[in-house]
Protein backbone atom coordinates (compact mmCIF):
# COMPACT_ATOMS: atom_id res chain seq x y z
CA UNK A 1 0.00 0.00 0.00
CA UNK A 2 2.83 2.39 0.79
CA UNK A 3 4.25 1.67 -2.66
CA UNK A 4 1.00 2.82 -4.26
CA UNK A 5 0.77 5.90 -2.05
CA UNK A 6 4.29 6.93 -3.04
CA UNK A 7 3.11 7.16 -6.67
CA UNK A 8 -0.01 9.27 -6.11
CA UNK A 9 1.69 12.33 -7.58
CA UNK A 10 2.18 10.36 -10.78
CA UNK A 11 -1.52 9.49 -10.78
CA UNK A 12 -2.41 13.19 -10.72
CA UNK A 13 0.04 13.96 -13.54
CA UNK A 14 -1.28 11.07 -15.61
CA UNK A 15 -4.99 11.77 -15.09
CA UNK A 16 -6.32 14.59 -12.90
CA UNK A 17 -6.39 15.95 -9.37
CA UNK A 18 -9.98 14.72 -9.05
CA UNK A 19 -8.92 11.12 -9.58
CA UNK A 20 -5.92 11.45 -7.28
CA UNK A 21 -8.09 12.81 -4.44
CA UNK A 22 -10.77 10.16 -5.01
CA UNK A 23 -8.17 7.40 -4.76
CA UNK A 24 -6.76 8.97 -1.59
CA UNK A 25 -10.23 8.88 -0.05
CA UNK A 26 -10.73 5.27 -1.14
CA UNK A 27 -7.49 4.31 0.61
CA UNK A 28 -8.06 6.40 3.72
CA UNK A 29 -11.73 5.64 4.35
CA UNK A 30 -12.37 2.15 2.99
CA UNK A 31 -15.62 3.26 1.37
CA UNK A 32 -16.93 1.60 -1.76
CA UNK A 33 -16.07 3.29 -5.09
CA UNK A 34 -19.65 4.40 -5.73
CA UNK A 35 -19.86 5.89 -2.23
CA UNK A 36 -16.81 8.06 -2.90
CA UNK A 37 -17.89 8.94 -6.44
CA UNK A 38 -21.28 10.23 -5.23
CA UNK A 39 -20.12 12.26 -2.24
CA UNK A 40 -21.74 15.67 -1.87
CA UNK A 41 -19.53 18.73 -1.58
CA UNK A 42 -20.58 19.31 2.04
CA UNK A 43 -19.61 15.78 3.12
CA UNK A 44 -17.26 16.95 5.88
CA UNK A 45 -18.50 17.78 9.37
CA UNK A 46 -17.05 18.03 12.87
CA UNK A 47 -18.31 16.12 15.88
CA UNK A 48 -18.79 17.60 19.36
CA UNK A 49 -15.09 17.17 20.07
CA UNK A 50 -14.11 18.98 16.89
CA UNK A 51 -12.95 15.79 15.15
CA UNK A 52 -13.60 15.38 11.40
CA UNK A 53 -16.41 13.10 10.23
CA UNK A 54 -17.18 11.98 6.67
CA UNK A 55 -20.88 12.00 5.73
CA UNK A 56 -21.69 9.49 3.00
CA UNK A 57 -24.53 7.31 1.70
CA UNK A 58 -24.31 3.53 1.84
CA UNK A 59 -25.96 2.80 -1.51
CA UNK A 60 -25.58 -0.97 -1.19
CA UNK A 61 -27.97 -1.14 1.77
CA UNK A 62 -29.78 2.14 1.05
CA UNK A 63 -28.67 3.78 4.29
CA UNK A 64 -28.26 7.52 3.98
CA UNK A 65 -26.20 9.95 5.98
CA UNK A 66 -23.69 7.49 7.42
CA UNK A 67 -20.96 9.02 9.59
CA UNK A 68 -17.33 7.86 9.53
CA UNK A 69 -14.58 9.29 11.79
CA UNK A 70 -11.57 10.24 9.69
CA UNK A 71 -8.05 11.58 10.39
CA UNK A 72 -7.20 15.24 9.97
CA UNK A 73 -4.99 14.40 6.98
CA UNK A 74 -8.00 12.89 5.20
CA UNK A 75 -10.12 15.91 6.11
CA UNK A 76 -7.44 18.12 4.54
CA UNK A 77 -7.80 16.18 1.27
CA UNK A 78 -11.55 16.84 1.29
CA UNK A 79 -11.11 20.54 2.06
CA UNK A 80 -8.63 20.91 -0.82
CA UNK A 81 -11.08 19.24 -3.21
CA UNK A 82 -13.95 21.39 -1.94
CA UNK A 83 -11.96 24.53 -2.72
CA UNK A 84 -11.19 23.30 -6.23
CA UNK A 85 -14.84 22.51 -6.95
CA UNK A 86 -16.10 25.83 -5.56
CA UNK A 87 -13.64 27.66 -7.81
CA UNK A 88 -14.83 25.62 -10.80
CA UNK A 89 -18.56 26.20 -10.16
CA UNK A 90 -18.84 29.55 -8.35
CA UNK A 91 -22.50 30.12 -9.28
CA UNK A 92 -23.89 26.78 -8.07
CA UNK A 93 -25.07 26.59 -4.44
CA UNK A 94 -22.75 24.42 -2.36
CA UNK A 95 -25.65 22.20 -1.31
CA UNK A 96 -26.14 21.15 -4.95
CA UNK A 97 -22.52 20.41 -5.80
CA UNK A 98 -20.77 17.06 -5.80
CA UNK A 99 -17.30 16.59 -4.37
CA UNK A 100 -16.27 14.88 -7.60
CA UNK A 101 -18.44 16.40 -10.35
CA UNK A 102 -18.35 14.94 -13.82
CA UNK A 103 -16.48 17.07 -16.35
CA UNK A 104 -18.72 15.93 -19.21
CA UNK A 105 -22.00 17.77 -19.91
CA UNK A 106 -22.22 18.98 -16.35
CA UNK A 107 -22.33 22.81 -16.40
CA UNK A 108 -23.76 23.12 -12.88
CA UNK A 109 -21.47 20.55 -11.22
CA UNK A 110 -24.36 18.61 -9.69
CA UNK A 111 -23.79 15.34 -11.54
CA UNK A 112 -21.11 13.07 -10.01
CA UNK A 113 -18.50 11.02 -11.77
CA UNK A 114 -19.27 7.32 -12.08
CA UNK A 115 -17.41 4.61 -10.22
CA UNK A 116 -16.52 3.18 -13.66
CA UNK A 117 -14.77 6.48 -14.44
CA UNK A 118 -12.63 5.97 -11.34
CA UNK A 119 -12.04 2.27 -12.01
CA UNK A 120 -10.98 2.64 -15.66
CA UNK A 121 -8.46 5.41 -15.03
CA UNK A 122 -7.20 3.72 -11.89
CA UNK A 123 -6.47 0.58 -13.92
CA UNK A 124 -4.38 2.52 -16.45
CA UNK A 125 -2.38 4.09 -13.61
CA UNK A 126 -1.73 0.77 -11.84
CA UNK A 127 -0.64 -0.85 -15.10
CA UNK A 128 1.91 1.93 -15.64
CA UNK A 129 3.52 1.49 -12.22
CA UNK A 130 6.81 -0.36 -11.72
CA UNK A 131 6.50 -3.89 -10.38
CA UNK A 132 5.75 -4.31 -6.68
CA UNK A 133 7.86 -7.17 -5.33
CA UNK A 134 6.40 -9.14 -2.43
CA UNK A 135 7.50 -12.33 -0.62
CA UNK A 136 5.95 -15.31 -2.38
CA UNK A 137 6.18 -19.02 -1.58
CA UNK A 138 7.38 -21.09 -4.57
CA UNK A 139 8.57 -24.64 -5.16
CA UNK A 140 12.30 -24.92 -5.77
CA UNK A 141 14.09 -28.25 -5.82
CA UNK A 142 11.15 -30.01 -4.22
CA UNK A 143 10.97 -27.61 -1.26
CA UNK A 144 9.05 -24.42 -0.59
CA UNK A 145 11.13 -21.25 -0.52
CA UNK A 146 10.28 -17.56 -0.37
CA UNK A 147 11.13 -15.36 -3.32
CA UNK A 148 10.54 -11.67 -3.92
CA UNK A 149 8.26 -11.77 -6.97
CA UNK A 150 6.10 -9.14 -8.72
CA UNK A 151 2.64 -8.73 -7.21
CA UNK A 152 -0.27 -9.42 -9.56
CA UNK A 153 -1.48 -5.94 -10.53
CA UNK A 154 -4.87 -7.35 -11.48
CA UNK A 155 -5.53 -7.60 -7.74
CA UNK A 156 -5.13 -3.83 -7.30
CA UNK A 157 -8.50 -2.21 -7.99
CA UNK A 158 -10.59 0.45 -6.19
CA UNK A 159 -12.80 -1.94 -4.22
CA UNK A 160 -9.71 -3.72 -2.88
CA UNK A 161 -8.88 -0.61 -0.85
CA UNK A 162 -11.95 -1.36 1.25
CA UNK A 163 -10.56 -4.77 2.16
CA UNK A 164 -7.16 -3.24 2.91
CA UNK A 165 -8.76 -0.65 5.20
CA UNK A 166 -10.59 -3.36 7.14
CA UNK A 167 -7.52 -5.59 7.35
CA UNK A 168 -5.33 -2.74 8.63
CA UNK A 169 -7.75 -2.12 11.48
CA UNK A 170 -8.16 -5.82 12.26
CA UNK A 171 -4.39 -6.32 12.31
CA UNK A 172 -4.02 -3.33 14.63
CA UNK A 173 -6.29 -4.97 17.20
CA UNK A 174 -9.39 -2.83 16.71
CA UNK A 175 -12.35 -4.55 18.39
CA UNK A 176 -14.56 -6.43 15.95
CA UNK A 177 -17.68 -4.51 17.01
CA UNK A 178 -15.88 -1.22 16.39
CA UNK A 179 -14.71 -2.35 12.96
CA UNK A 180 -18.25 -3.49 12.17
CA UNK A 181 -19.39 0.09 12.73
CA UNK A 182 -16.53 1.55 10.71
CA UNK A 183 -17.33 -0.75 7.79
CA UNK A 184 -21.09 -0.18 8.20
CA UNK A 185 -21.71 -3.92 8.05
CA UNK A 186 -25.15 -5.24 8.98
CA UNK A 187 -23.84 -8.62 10.15
CA UNK A 188 -20.82 -9.04 12.42
CA UNK A 189 -19.97 -12.27 10.61
CA UNK A 190 -19.04 -10.15 7.60
CA UNK A 191 -16.54 -8.24 9.73
CA UNK A 192 -15.15 -11.31 11.47
CA UNK A 193 -13.62 -12.69 8.29
CA UNK A 194 -10.93 -10.02 8.50
CA UNK A 195 -9.83 -11.50 11.84
CA UNK A 196 -9.55 -15.03 10.55
CA UNK A 197 -6.22 -16.40 9.46
CA UNK A 198 -6.20 -19.81 7.83
CA UNK A 199 -4.66 -22.53 9.96
CA UNK A 200 -2.18 -23.39 7.22
CA UNK A 201 -0.92 -19.81 6.95
CA UNK A 202 -0.80 -19.46 10.73
CA UNK A 203 1.23 -22.64 11.14
CA UNK A 204 3.68 -21.46 8.49
CA UNK A 205 3.99 -18.10 10.21
CA UNK A 206 4.60 -19.69 13.61
CA UNK A 207 7.31 -21.89 12.14
CA UNK A 208 9.08 -18.85 10.71
CA UNK A 209 8.80 -16.74 13.85
CA UNK A 210 10.02 -19.34 16.36
CA UNK A 211 13.24 -19.69 14.40
CA UNK A 212 14.05 -16.28 15.89
CA UNK A 213 13.38 -17.17 19.51
CA UNK A 214 15.29 -15.83 22.53
CA UNK A 215 15.65 -16.72 26.19
CA UNK A 216 15.48 -14.22 29.05
CA UNK A 217 19.19 -13.37 28.65
CA UNK A 218 18.77 -12.40 25.00
CA UNK A 219 20.47 -15.57 23.75
CA UNK A 220 19.15 -17.10 20.55
CA UNK A 221 17.27 -20.36 21.08
CA UNK A 222 17.88 -22.47 18.00
CA UNK A 223 15.02 -24.78 17.25
CA UNK A 224 13.85 -26.88 14.37
CA UNK A 225 10.45 -25.40 13.67
CA UNK A 226 9.35 -28.52 11.79
CA UNK A 227 9.67 -30.51 15.00
CA UNK A 228 7.12 -28.37 16.83
CA UNK A 229 4.22 -30.34 18.22
CA UNK A 230 0.69 -29.40 17.26
CA UNK A 231 0.14 -28.15 20.80
CA UNK A 232 3.19 -25.94 20.43
CA UNK A 233 1.79 -24.43 17.24
CA UNK A 234 -1.50 -23.67 18.93
CA UNK A 235 0.11 -22.31 22.07
CA UNK A 236 2.37 -19.92 20.20
CA UNK A 237 -0.17 -18.83 17.59
CA UNK A 238 -3.22 -18.44 19.80
CA UNK A 239 -1.45 -17.41 23.01
CA UNK A 240 -3.23 -19.85 25.31
CA UNK A 241 -0.41 -19.68 27.86
CA UNK A 242 1.10 -16.43 26.67
CA UNK A 243 2.41 -13.80 29.03
CA UNK A 244 3.18 -10.18 28.17
CA UNK A 245 6.16 -9.80 25.84
CA UNK A 246 6.64 -13.55 25.36
CA UNK A 247 5.53 -16.99 26.45
CA UNK A 248 5.67 -19.13 29.57
CA UNK A 249 6.77 -22.76 29.23
CA UNK A 250 5.17 -23.63 32.57
CA UNK A 251 1.36 -23.49 32.09
CA UNK A 252 0.70 -23.70 35.85
CA UNK A 253 2.09 -20.18 36.14
CA UNK A 254 -0.91 -18.86 34.26
CA UNK A 255 -3.49 -21.50 35.18
CA UNK A 256 -5.16 -19.08 37.59
CA UNK A 257 -5.34 -16.20 35.17
CA UNK A 258 -1.73 -15.27 35.77
CA UNK A 259 -2.31 -14.36 39.40
CA UNK A 260 -0.12 -17.02 41.05
CA UNK A 261 3.30 -16.10 39.65
CA UNK A 262 5.77 -16.23 42.58
CA UNK A 263 8.05 -13.72 40.84
CA UNK A 264 5.26 -11.16 40.59
CA UNK A 265 5.46 -11.09 36.81
CA UNK A 266 9.19 -10.32 36.50
CA UNK A 267 9.11 -12.47 33.37
CA UNK A 268 12.57 -11.54 32.08
CA UNK A 269 14.07 -12.91 35.29
CA UNK A 270 12.33 -16.29 35.05
CA UNK A 271 13.75 -19.43 33.49
CA UNK A 272 10.32 -20.38 32.15
CA UNK A 273 10.17 -17.23 30.02
CA UNK A 274 11.06 -17.03 26.35
CA UNK A 275 10.14 -14.64 23.59
CA UNK A 276 10.41 -14.32 19.84
CA UNK A 277 10.69 -11.68 17.17
CA UNK A 278 6.92 -11.15 16.98
CA UNK A 279 7.03 -9.51 20.43
CA UNK A 280 9.58 -6.87 19.42
CA UNK A 281 7.03 -3.98 19.30
CA UNK A 282 5.74 -4.95 22.76
CA UNK A 283 9.24 -5.15 24.22
CA UNK A 284 10.13 -1.74 22.78
CA UNK A 285 7.02 -0.18 24.29
CA UNK A 286 7.66 -1.90 27.62
CA UNK A 287 11.25 -0.62 27.72
CA UNK A 288 10.05 2.92 27.02
CA UNK A 289 7.43 2.54 29.76
CA UNK A 290 10.03 1.35 32.29
CA UNK A 291 12.28 4.32 31.52
CA UNK A 292 9.40 6.78 31.80
CA UNK A 293 8.28 5.21 35.08
CA UNK A 294 11.79 5.47 36.52
CA UNK A 295 11.99 9.16 35.62
CA UNK A 296 8.58 9.86 37.16
CA UNK A 297 9.57 8.16 40.41
CA UNK A 298 12.85 10.06 40.53
CA UNK A 299 10.90 13.32 40.30
CA UNK A 300 8.27 12.31 42.88
CA UNK A 301 8.33 14.65 45.89
CA UNK A 302 5.62 13.42 48.25
CA UNK A 303 6.71 9.81 48.68
CA UNK A 304 8.81 7.96 51.26
CA UNK A 305 12.18 6.76 50.07
CA UNK A 306 11.40 3.11 50.77
CA UNK A 307 8.24 3.32 48.66
CA UNK A 308 10.12 4.86 45.76
CA UNK A 309 12.86 2.23 46.07
CA UNK A 310 10.33 -0.61 45.97
CA UNK A 311 8.47 0.88 43.01
CA UNK A 312 11.38 1.85 40.78
CA UNK A 313 12.16 -0.60 37.93
CA UNK A 314 15.43 -2.40 38.54
CA UNK A 315 18.47 -1.61 36.44
CA UNK A 316 18.83 -5.32 35.69
CA UNK A 317 15.31 -5.59 34.28
CA UNK A 318 15.94 -2.57 32.06
CA UNK A 319 19.24 -4.07 30.90
CA UNK A 320 17.55 -7.39 30.11
CA UNK A 321 14.79 -5.78 28.08
CA UNK A 322 17.23 -3.52 26.25
CA UNK A 323 19.47 -6.49 25.45
CA UNK A 324 16.52 -8.44 24.06
CA UNK A 325 15.46 -5.51 21.88
CA UNK A 326 18.98 -4.88 20.60
CA UNK A 327 19.57 -8.56 19.85
CA UNK A 328 16.29 -8.90 17.95
CA UNK A 329 16.98 -5.80 15.88
CA UNK A 330 20.52 -6.95 15.19
CA UNK A 331 19.39 -10.36 13.98
CA UNK A 332 16.75 -8.75 11.77
CA UNK A 333 19.37 -6.50 10.20
CA UNK A 334 21.53 -9.54 9.43
CA UNK A 335 18.82 -11.09 7.26
CA UNK A 336 18.70 -10.79 3.51
CA UNK A 337 15.94 -8.73 1.93
CA UNK A 338 13.90 -11.83 1.11
CA UNK A 339 14.39 -13.35 4.58
CA UNK A 340 13.43 -10.11 6.28
CA UNK A 341 10.29 -9.75 4.15
CA UNK A 342 9.37 -13.33 4.99
CA UNK A 343 9.83 -12.78 8.73
CA UNK A 344 7.92 -9.48 8.71
CA UNK A 345 4.99 -11.12 6.93
CA UNK A 346 5.04 -13.97 9.46
CA UNK A 347 5.13 -11.50 12.36
CA UNK A 348 2.04 -9.74 11.04
CA UNK A 349 0.17 -13.04 10.75
CA UNK A 350 1.17 -14.27 14.21
CA UNK A 351 0.27 -10.98 15.88
CA UNK A 352 -3.05 -10.94 14.05
CA UNK A 353 -3.85 -14.49 15.08
CA UNK A 354 -2.60 -14.24 18.64
CA UNK A 355 -5.47 -14.76 21.01
CA UNK A 356 -6.20 -13.15 24.30
CA UNK A 357 -3.11 -12.73 26.44
CA UNK A 358 -3.48 -13.42 30.12
CA UNK A 359 -3.77 -10.14 31.98
CA UNK A 360 -0.95 -9.77 34.48
CA UNK A 361 -1.56 -6.18 35.48
CA UNK A 362 1.13 -4.96 33.09
CA UNK A 363 0.75 -2.41 30.29
CA UNK A 364 -1.07 -3.68 27.22
CA UNK A 365 0.18 -2.58 23.85
CA UNK A 366 -2.03 -2.45 20.78
CA UNK A 367 -0.44 -2.28 17.37
CA UNK A 368 -0.85 1.19 15.89
CA UNK A 369 -2.40 1.63 12.49
CA UNK A 370 0.36 1.78 9.90
CA UNK A 371 1.11 5.27 8.61
CA UNK A 372 0.76 4.83 4.87
CA UNK A 373 1.94 8.36 4.11
CA UNK A 374 4.14 9.72 6.91
CA UNK A 375 4.92 12.81 4.82
CA UNK A 376 1.40 14.16 5.40
CA UNK A 377 1.35 16.53 8.37
CA UNK A 378 -2.32 17.60 8.48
Amino acid sequence: MQHLCSHLDGLEEMTSADLRFSVELLIDTGRRPDEIAKLWLDCLERDQDGKPVLIYDNHKTNRKGRRLPIPEATAAVIVAQQERVRARYPDTPASQLRLFPSTSRNPAGNRPVSDDWITDRHRRWVTSLPDIHVPTMVQEGGTQVTKMLPFDKAKIFPYAYRHSYAQRHADAGVDVTVLKGLMDHRQITTTERYYRVGEHRRREAVERVVVMQFDRHGNRVWRQAKALLDSEHLRRAVGEVAVPYGGCSEPSNVAAGGQDCPLRFRCVGCGHFSTDISYLPDLEHYLADLLRHRERLAAALDADEWAKTEAVPSDEEIRRIRRLVDRMKGDLNDLSEEERAQIEEAIAIVRRGRGKIVGLGLPRVRQPLPDLRPERTA
